[in-house]
């Protein structure tokens, strides 16, 4: 029982490596359910565990994997959730790669079917070279999507060697190299048991779902497997670059700065103290409630759709801060000027105090969502991270972890800037 929400999570871990989650919410009329491995677009150079030989695998192979997944011998799954009245979907991210769906109703059927491909490979060379063409064309749409585009230079300009920098779907090139042989390497290595997690929230029983699943592994004749290693590249800590700038079909320029983090290298509770601490000082000095954004605001530098987020893993962490605005150049001057002022001046203790709340109550009116919980469960999970924790870490936090970032983090040697503007 989670003190602080009143949530009960009932945890069952199967003999062969699998962690099994359950957080009966009994009010709720549908379930959401997550079925997710630790692999995404970052680990293409790693070492099988079970014959010891080492692979660098193309670029974008965990978001084709991704595609692959839902293709079975019988036809498409997506067309099966349809049949059970459930939404299904998945996602590529750096790090992790999850399928997912959500239901009012057969929920028994849409878990069986959610483990049944999720476990079931099926890739033949026709439709493995079909899918290059597919994702081919999805990349060369990207090429042209503004939003990504500025973010995606952003990174070639913070990162010189760590695959975060590379497109999540690889390149169009890159995918061209995938082969089925390599594909069930990646997925046997990477989509065992044990480096995967099921998870489930709604109106169900923690029990059924438990032999449920229960009952589906024990016909796999599956141990746990050795801890996969993965390779990255040595990562300078300086920057490759400070500076890119394309020209797209856009009507007014987009702007984003970032910020290399070098202070990485782990997981668990002092990464989520870390990632809770920055979102706290880039909400201070650049949220809506700010002196900055009020002013760049009627100064027509930004308008409501101007961001900023931290990005934080074991291995890299980035923040990025921007939108659209008519002029990149003094945005960035602006920017820079404020953060320099603020590590001057430091944060206002009213300011810290206002954001830590709001933290509180965003986190706390996330948990009326079935979905937010399961991802952010999921997601932290991957980070040894208990979601639980969060409260009671946010809690602990106080002005001098704030300001001690703030002077840290901040170093404008460790800064770029992306733009994208009009052709």
């Amino acid at each position: 029982m989670d003190s602080y929400l009143g949530e009960k999570v009932f945890t069952k871990h199967s003999k062969n490596g699998l962690q099994i989650y359950v957080v009966p919410k009994k009010d709720y009329n549908k379930i959401f359910a997550m079925y997710s491995t630790h692999y995404g677009s970052i680990d293409s150079d790693f070492i099988m565990p079970d014959t010891g030989e080492h692979l660098k695998v193309p670029e974008g192979i965990a978001h084709f994997l991704e595609h692959k997944m839902f293709e079975m011998e019988y036809g498409n799954v997506f067309d099966k959730f349809a049949e059970l009245g459930a939404s299904s979907n998945a996602f590529t991210n750096y790090t992790n790669t999850t399928y997912l769906f959500s239901a009012t109703s057969y929920f028994k059927e849409n878990l069986e079917l959610l483990l049944e491909y999720v476990e079931t490979p099926y890739f033949t060379e026709p439709s493995v070279e079909k899918e290059k063409g597919i994702i081919a064309q999805e990349l060369r749409m990207y090429e042209d999507e503004p939003q990504w585009q500025v973010l995606l230079n952003l990174l070639k300009c913070l990162y010189h060697e760590h695959p975060v920098r590379i497109d999540i779907g690889g390149t169009v090139e890159s995918i061209q190299k995938i082969d089925v042989d390599t594909l069930y390497k990646c997925y046997n290595t990477f989509y065992h048991p044990s480096n995967m997690i099921f998870f489930v929230i709604g109106c169900i029983d923690p029990d059924d779902v438990f032999e449920l699943v229960e009952r589906n592994q024990s016909s796999k004749s599956m141990i746990p497997q050795g801890d996969i290693e993965r390779i990255y590249p040595t990562e300078p800590l300086d920057i490759k670059k400070s500076a890119h700038t394309a020209n797209l079909d856009v009507v007014e320029p987009l702007f984003l700065m970032g910020f290399k983090d070098t202070d990485v290298g782990y997981n668990g509770q002092r990464l989520l103290e870390k990632e809770i601490i920055t979102g706290i000082l880039l909400e201070t000095i650049l949220g809506k409630s700010s002196k900055l954004y009020e002013r760049l605001y009627e100064e027509g530098l930004i308008d409501d759709r101007f961001s900023f987020s931290y990005e934080g893993q074991k291995d890299y962490g980035f923040c990025t801060i921007g939108g659209e605005t008519r002029d990149p150049e003094k945005l960035h001057c602006e920017l820079k000027e404020s953060i320099s002022q603020s590590i001057q001046k430091g944060i206002d203790p009213e300011d810290f105090e206002r954001v830590k709340k709001k933290y509180m109550g965003e986190f706390i009116q996330g948990f009326n969502s079935l979905e937010f919980i399961a991802t952010s469960f999921v997601s932290y999970h991957h980070k040894d991270i208990n979601i639980f924790d969060y409260l009671k870490v946010l809690q602990g936090i106080n002005m001098e972890d704030v300001t001690k970032r703030l002077n840290s983090f901040f170093d404008f040697s460790k800064h770029a800037i992306s733009s994208v503007m009009p052709k």
